[in-house]
């Protein structure tokens, strides 16, 4: 079982963490290291079984792997998950105990924040190794990366809605947001600053009164994809877009934050039938990575969110071949990862190394 879900996704090593004195149990999977060591958030949840924590890991660390290229940064892809109700079972001890696990890899995996684990996290986290990004700001670099993941897909929106609709204004569009956590309500912030109507809901009622200030309409969870409008926006949890969900779709683009939005590649093929733009995920939502992923270097925070604004000159390029071609969004990005990792198998590494200073 563990063999075979390594090879159909290509994953180079995944490591099972077991700490019997503070609960922890964990999977770290890495899934390519070609272009440098594998960065990914750890994600601490109630997963119903070890299989469904293991698949995952994997489909995700390999969505990094892409995430990771496409941005043209030089680091592979990984992912780890944590079994456990992050509000019940989180805290100083098991975090300190997933630490020493990272450490143990010797930096062939950098960690950082996810669903379940934020920045404040991550420090505890890095009291244990240095190879976690993404804790409090320091020295004025540093912090929560969801601003820049949000920031990312904001501009991304602005390069679907010039492919669809000839402008990249989103004033006057409507926008369906689904989750409304650390990246989804700072992006309704850039949307309704922009005049764009909203439609959001989130899982904690309590997100209601967003609503309220942003004069946007609130609609229950399971009613989001329903509703008729310009932009789907997905940020949650991934498989937002299902068989079932598919056929209730009715908007003209999905493009949000959440990894994974597609339940599986086929979803991509059967947006395309449909007339639905879709902003491949590891495209759109790469600004948290590409804030992380800047956080040691000499880069102010400005030019690294400046970094981040990129995202919607290189979603424009993906949609203008994708329809040169006639195919779709999603198999574009890939082959433009894939043929960037394939350019660097087999040649000497010159990158730098993660250094401890």
């Amino acid at each position: 079982m563990v063999f075979s879900s390594m090879d159909s996704f290509g994953l180079e090593e995944l490591v099972f963490c077991n700490d019997k004195r503070t609960g922890l149990k964990a999977i770290i999977a890495i899934h390519d290291t070609t272009l440098g060591p594998a960065m990914g958030g750890t994600r601490m949840k109630v997963y119903a079984n070890e299989e469904e924590a293991l698949q995952d890991a994997v489909s995700l660390a390999r969505a990094m792997t892409y995430k990771s290229a496409a941005a043209g940064l030089d680091l592979g892809g990984g992912k780890a998950v944590i079994m456990g109700d992050p509000a019940l079972s989180k805290n100083e001890a098991l975090l300190r105990a997933y630490g020493r696990f990272v450490e143990r890899l010797g930096g062939r995996y950098i960690t950082s924040v996810d669903a379940g684990i934020n920045e404040y996290d991550v420090d505890c986290i890095r009291r244990e190794t240095l190879f976690a990004l993404g804790g409090t700001a320091f020295g004025g670099c540093g912090g929560c990366p969801s601003p820049a993941t949000a920031y990312g897909v904001w501009q991304g929106m602005k390069a679907c809605a010039e492919a669809e609709f000839g402008s990249p204004e989103l004033a006057d569009l409507t926008i369906a947001v689904q989750g409304l956590g650390s990246v989804g309500r700072v992006l309704c912030e850039y949307l309704k600053s922009e005049g764009a109507r909203l439609i959001v809901t989130d899982i904690d009622i309590n997100c209601r009164k967003l609503a309220e200030e942003w004069q946007a309409e609130w609609v229950l969870p399971q009613e989001i994809h329903k509703v008729p409008c310009d932009i789907f926006a997905p940020c949650a949890l991934g498989g937002a877009v299902n068989e079932k969900t598919l056929p209730e779709l009715v908007c003209r683009i999905v493009a949000g934050a959440a990894n994974n939005v597609l339940s599986g590649d086929n979803m991509a093929d059967e947006l395309h039938k449909k007339g639905i733009i879709y902003a491949p995920d590891y495209i759109i939502n790469a600004g948290g990575l590409i804030y992380i992923a800047h956080e040691r270097t000499r880069y102010l925070p400005g030019e690294i969110m400046e970094i981040v604004g990129r995202i919607r000159g290189r979603l424009g390029q993906i949609l203008k071949r994708a329809a040169g071609e006639g195919v779709t969004p999603f198999l574009v990005a890939r082959q433009m990862a894939e043929e960037r990792i394939n350019a660097a198998k087999g040649l000497l590494s010159l990158r730098a190394t993660f250094r401890r200073d």
